[in-house]
């Protein structure tokens, strides 16, 4: 059973953005609130994803919150595990571990005309809220492919974010569907220890080297003995990716250096001309997001690695026919085939003003949000990583940090106005993403390809079309002037009103 009945805010999800907000709001002397996460732990994604090989694409002093830096990252990369410890001990270190209600899945949330509030129902009982903040995140339903014959297949088959580890692949012949950002991490950690790896390709990505190392003991040391330095390292990571904004949203010409780099990169591991005919993206570098890897191309030249670049026709209760006509028998099958991004769960439970959902809401031509956090016709609705605030090129924990701040200074307005709903007016939002459309039109993300960034209609309501520090400035404060206000009367008194924004520059 959940702990309370009524919350002043219930938080959905414990990842990055939720134990963010969590945090930000004890540390802003809010204590009226309850975290609700459907596993058994915090992470979200991090705990999700366990897959051999799964690592961060952002270095580790930068994907880590600004307010809790860690002196004790092994590597400059971090693995999953190592993020999902960050995570834990944050929860423990600032004290939000008893405001987390784990295993409540969330499976309704309505706001109510009537009452002004928040009515949810999760699967440890009802709750109402005066606010929702939405942190669960678009990365927690894998996809399905559309494949004939997905059921019949008599061997083991698993999404690499639902790993099974109780399926030994060693000596097996494995299929693995999918080159993504999961494929490129887990195919050079199973294939020394399969019979047989086919790694069915429908678009071949963009490969980076990836600058990982071990960060030594005498860094860590000095890390924790002058906090500073570690700042200043964190500072220079965040200029280094943001500097790539240049290219991907203000001249996409720049972007031929870092398909130059790519190319030598394959050219320098993948040594067989026919096989890098194969291996060569025939989209402008970015258009998809740019992989990091120093083992993925050499994985494929090993004899026991085949590149199966025809159509799959079924799979079969033997293995997987192509269109070639080609049948593989196989062990077991690894869906590396990414998530439900524009179908995530939030878009079904989360049902506004009218009794329309999110999903229904967006429908015609997918997600928009004022800011990416506030949705019209949906009152006292923050979501965070919301649409139009994914990345290209940095640490999303920027964004994420952005959107706290902005929250935090929505609650110092409504308790010093006594306000008790907010809501952006439709106007306001169709504006907004008005604006933020015609930005993206000149992006990478524009150039022609098919990527899980785009919706159907063409629209792009994924990313953002700038600088990250851009889109700081632009949530520094609260502006009122965008939403309808109405008066009542704020549950949490001890919250003191004040001033906006992060307490840190990066």
């Amino acid at each position: 059973m959940l702990p309370c009945a009524r919350v002043r805010i219930a938080i959905v999800g414990a990842g990055f953005s939720g134990l963010g907000m969590a945090i930000r709001l004890k540390q802003a002397g809010i204590e009226d609130f309850l975290v609700l996460e459907r596993e058994p732990d915090v992470g979200g994604t991090w705990w999700v994803n366990t897959y051999p090989g799964c690592q961060c694409d952002i270095p580790s002093h930068l994907y880590s919150f600004s307010f809790a830096p860690n002196p004790n990252w092994s590597r400059t990369y971090s693995h999953q595990q190592e993020i999902q410890n960050y995570l834990r001990d944050c929860s423990r270190r600032y004290q939000v571990e008893s405001k987390i209600a784990f295993g409540s899945e969330v499976s309704a949330a309505a706001w109510s005309d009537e009452s002004s509030l928040w009515e949810l129902e999760t699967s440890q009982g009802s709750l109402q809220a005066d606010i929702l903040i939405v942190g669960a995140g678009a990365l927690a339903v894998p996809a399905s492919p559309g494949i004939d014959g997905l059921h019949d297949f008599a061997g083991s088959a698993f999404h690499s974010a639902r790993w099974n580890h109780d399926v030994d692949l060693t000596g097996k012949r494995v299929a693995v569907i999918g080159t993504g950002a999961s494929s490129v991490q887990l195919v050079p950690k199973i294939q020394p220890k399969v019979a047989a790896l086919y790694l069915f390709q429908r678009t071949a990505p963009w490969v980076l080297p990836r600058t990982d190392r071990p960060i030594t003991g005498a860094e860590r040391r000095l890390y924790r003995r002058v906090p500073l330095a570690q700042k200043l390292v964190r500072a220079a990571v965040y200029a280094n990716f943001e500097s790539r904004a240049v290219a991907m949203t203000v001249d996409t010409r720049l972007l031929k250096g870092y398909q130059a780099l790519a190319r030598w990169h394959m050219r320098r591991q993948v040594r067989d001309p026919r096989l890098r005919a194969r291996l060569e993206p025939s989209y402008l570098i970015g258009c998809k997001r740019m992989l990091l890897s120093n083992d993925y191309y050499p994985a494929l030249t090993r004899p026991t690695v085949e590149l199966v670049t025809d159509r799959i026709e079924k799979i079969t209760p033997r293995g997987i026919a192509t269109a070639d006509g080609h049948e593989r028998e196989l062990d077991a099958i690894v869906f590396a085939t990414g998530f439900e991004v524009p179908d995530y769960p939030a878009l079904h439970f989360v049902r506004g003003r009218d009794g329309a959902t999110l999903a229904e809401a967006w429908r015609e031509r997918g997600a928009q949000a004022f800011l990416g956090t506030t949705v019209s016709r949906f009152p006292n609705l923050f979501i965070l990583l919301g649409p139009g605030t994914g990345l290209g090129h940095n640490s999303v924990v920027y964004m994420i940090e952005s959107q706290i701040g902005y929250v935090l200074d929505c609650l110092r307005t409504m308790n010093a106005r006594r306000i008790s709903t907010v809501e952006v007016r439709g106007e306001a939002q169709a504006a907004y993403d008005a604006d933020i459309q015609s930005r993206l039109a000149r992006t990478v993300w524009a150039s022609g390809c098919a990527s899980w960034y785009l919706h159907p209609s063409g629209r792009n309501p994924t990313l953002w079309p700038s600088f990250t520090f851009r889109y700081r400035w632009q949530m520094r404060r609260f502006d009122p002037g965008p939403y309808n206000l109405h008066a009542g009367s704020p549950r949490d008194p001890a919250f003191v009103p004040g001033r906006g924004g992060l307490d840190v520059v990066v």
